[in-house]
C-alpha cells in the first residue's frame, strides 16, 4: 500500500465488527473537505431522481396501470435502509475508493478490485446512455432528425467535464443550481398536470395484478440507484459524520415525494396511454399545457442530463485515481486521489472510457436496453459486495449494522433477480482475479530474485542449516495484493 492509504490499511487490521477508533470510525486527521450541507443534498438529489423522472413513471404505468404507485412507494422504503448503510459508511470512513474501499477493509484486495472495476468499467457505462437519453429527448422537444442525438449527446457531457475539471467546489456549487432548477420543474409539472388527473384513470387499480407491480419495482430500482455516488467524495465534506447523513436523508425525502407525485399525475393524466410513447414526460405536458409544455419538458431533460453527469463524473474520476493509487490501475492515475485534489489524470481516462462506450453504442444503433442492462447488473454487484462488506465493518448491533443487515438481504433478492444479466460483471471479476494472481507470481519472483542476490554467486548453504534472515525479505503487501 502507498502511503495515501494509511486509514485504509489500519481498518483493514481492525477486526471485523470494529475499526481503528471506538466508535468504530477511522482516526480523523487532518479534513480539508469543502462541501456543505447544501451542496451535498445536491449532489444525492441529482445522483437518484434524474434520469428516471425522464422515462419511468410512464413504463411502471404501463407495467401495473395505478398500482405503480404502489410500486414507487414500496421502492422508496425498500432504499431507506441501503441509503441509510451508505450514508454510515460513508461518514465514518470517507475514501475516494468508496464501496472497493470498505470491500478491501473486510473482504481483502481481490474483492475490493472486482467493486472497483464493477463500478469504474461496468456503472461507466450509464454515462452515454445518459446523453443519449437526454439527446432523444431534445430531438423529440425540438422536432429535428434524429440523426442528431450524437451531436447533442456530446454536447450535454462537455460541461460538467469542463466544471469538474476545475475541482468538486466548482463543481458542487453549479450541482446546487441545477438540483434547485430540476426540483422547481418536477413541483411546476405537477402543478399544472394535476388539475387534469381523473379519477376514472385509477380503475382498474390492478389490470395486470401482482405480477405487474413487481415489474414495476424492478424498473424503479434503477430510478432509486445512486446512493453509493456520496461515498466516492465523502472526504471532500467539511463533516462527513455530521452532513453525509442529514443530506442522505433529506434526499430521500425529496426523491421519494418527486416519484410519487409524478407516478400519480401520469397514471391520473395519461392514464392507459402512459408508456406508449418514448418521451412520456413530454406527452404528460403536452396533454395539459400545449405550446408550453415543450419548452418545460427541454428545461427538464437539460436540467436532468447534467445535473446527473454532474453528479457521476466526480465520482468516476475519484475512484479511478483511488485504483491506481491502489495499484489496480497504472499508478500514472493516482495523482488527485486524496481530499480537496481533482483527479484530472482519472477524469480523462473517464472521458475516455465513456468515448468507447459512446462509439459502441452508435454502432448498435443506439439501443439502449443493451447497456442498461450491463448497468444495471453492475450496480447489483457492487450493492451486494458493499452490503455484505458493511455487516463486517460497521460496529455489531448498532443502528447502522441492522440497516446493513436489511439492506444485505434485499440487495441478495435483487442479485437473484438479475442472474441473466451478469455476464459483464462476472467478466470484470475474473479480469480482478488475473490481476492478483499476476502480481503474486511477480512478487513471488522479485523475492526470490532478492533472497538469490543475497547469496554469493559459487556459494552453498550447507544441508540443514538457515539462511540468514535478511536473505529472505518478507513481501510487502503491495507485493501480495
Amino acid at each position: 500500500m502507498t502511503t495515501n492509504q494509511t486509514a485504509a490499511s489500519a481498518g483493514a487490521d481492525a477486526p471485523a465488527g470494529g475499526a481503528a477508533g471506538a466508535d468504530g470510525s477511522e482516526s480523523a486527521g487532518e479534513h480539508r473537505g469543502s462541501l456543505g450541507l447544501v451542496q451535498g443534498t445536491a449532489l444525492y438529489i441529482a445522483s437518484v431522481l434524474g434520469t428516471g423522472i425522464l422515462v419511468l413513471p410512464g413504463l411502471a404505468a404501463a407495467a401495473a396501470g395505478p398500482a405503480s404507485i404502489v410500486a414507487v412507494a414500496a421502492v422508496l422504503v425498500l432504499s431507506i435502509p441501503l441509503a441509510g448503510t451508505f450514508a454510515a459508511l460513508a461518514s465514518r470512513y470517507p475514501d475516494p475508493g468508496g464501496v472497493a474501499s470498505y470491500v478491501r477493509r473486510t473482504l481483502g484486495d481481490t474483492a475490493a478490485r472486482m467493486t472497483g472495476y464493477w463500478f469504474f468499467f461496468g456503472v461507466c457505462i450509464g454515462a452515454p446512455v445518459l446523453a443519449v437519453l437526454g439527446g432523444e429527448y431534445v430531438v423529440a422537444v425540438l422536432g429535428v432528425d434524429r440523426s442528431a442525438v450524437p451531436i447533442i449527446s456530446l454536447a450535454i457531457f462537455v460541461p460538467p467535464f469542463v466544471a469538474n475539471w476545475f475541482g468538486v467546489r466548482v463543481a458542487g456549487w453549479a450541482q446546487f443550481v441545477l438540483t434547485g432548477l430540476l426540483i422547481a420543474t418536477v413541483v411546476g409539472v405537477v402543478a399544472v398536470t394535476f388539475p387534469a388527473v381523473e379519477s376514472s384513470n385509477f380503475q382498474p387499480f390492478l389490470p395486470n395484478g401482482w405480477g405487474g407491480v413487481g415489474t414495476a419495482i424492478s424498473l424503479f430500482v434503477w430510478a432509486f440507484a445512486g446512493w453509493e455516488v456520496g461515498t466516492h467524495i465523502a472526504g471532500e465534506f467539511r463533516n462527513p459524520r455530521r452532513i453525509i447523513p442529514l443530506a442522505t436523508a433529506i434526499a430521500i425525502v425529496v426523491v421519494g415525494a418527486g416519484y410519487l407525485a409524478l407516478q400519480v399525475v401520469t397514471v391520473g393524466v395519461l392514464g392507459d396511454q402512459a408508456g406508449e410513447g418514448v418521451v412520456p414526460l413530454l406527452d404528460l405536458v403536452d396533454t395539459t399545457v400545449p405550446g408550453i409544455g415543450s419548452t418545460l419538458v427541454a428545461i427538464v431533460t437539460a436540467i436532468v442530463c447534467l445535473g446527473v453527469m454532474n453528479a457521476y463524473l466526480p465520482a468516476f474520476a475519484k475512484l479511478g485515481s483511488a485504483l491506481g493509487r491502489d495499484g489496480d490501475l497504472p499508478r500514472y492515475f493516482a495523482k488527485g486521489a486524496a481530499a480537496g485534489e481533482v483527479p484530472r489524470r482519472a477524469l480523462l481516462l473517464t472521458a475516455a472510457l465513456v468515448a468507447v462506450y459512446f462509439v459502441l453504442m452508435l454502432l448498435n444503433g443506439m439501443n439502449l436496453s443493451a447497456f442498461i442492462l450491463i448497468h444495471t447488473s453492475n450496480m447489483v454487484a457492487i450493492y451486494a459486495a458493499g452490503m455484505v462488506a458493511a455487516t463486517l465493518l460497521l460496529r455489531r448491533w448498532s443502528f447502522g449494522w441492522w440497516l446493513a443487515v436489511v439492506a444485505t438481504v434485499m440487495t441478495v433478492g435483487l442479485l437473484v433477480l438479475a442472474w441473466a444479466n451478469l455476464l459483464v460483471p462476472v467478466i470484470l471479476g475474473l479480469a480482478a482475479v488475473l490481476v492478483t494472481v499476476v502480481r503474486r507470481l511477480r512478487g513471488r519472483t522479485a523475492s526470490g530474485a532478492r533472497a538469490g542476490s543475497a547469496v554469493p554467486a559459487g556459494s552453498a548453504v550447507p544441508a540443514g542449516s538457515a539462511a540468514p534472515a535478511a536473505s529472505a525479505p518478507v513481501p510487502t503487501t503491495q507485493e501480495l495484493s
